[in-house]
């Protein structure tokens, strides 16, 4: 029999980035700062890999409204911005 983990609660805020990505401390800082002006309760849980860099999903969805696979090994053109990250995390504030 499998034991459970701790049960998520909240807002889930993913920052994905590459390796040696040059916009992830930029990013990094982004999320920060709205998550902060939001006001919600929300971990950032921060990952590097092959993923489209950098890239913020806030409840599973990237924030910039692209559709499909988070995976990649390259920039982005559509870094995700201020406007778009608040607006992601107030919608999921309710």
């Amino acid at each position: 029999m499998c034991a459970t983990g701790p049960e998520i609660r909240g807002t889930r805020v993913e920052l994905l980035t590459a390796p040696d990505c040059p916009n992830a401390a930029e990013a990094r800082a982004l999320v920060a700062e709205c998550v902060a002006e939001s006001g919600l309760d929300a971990a950032v849980v921060e990952r590097v890999g092959r993923y489209r860099s950098p890239t913020v999903l806030v409840d599973g969805v990237d924030v910039m409204g692209t559709a499909g696979s988070v995976a990649g090994d390259a920039c982005r053109l559509d870094v995700p911005t201020r406007e778009r990250v608040l607006a992601a995390l107030t919608a999921a504030g309710g």
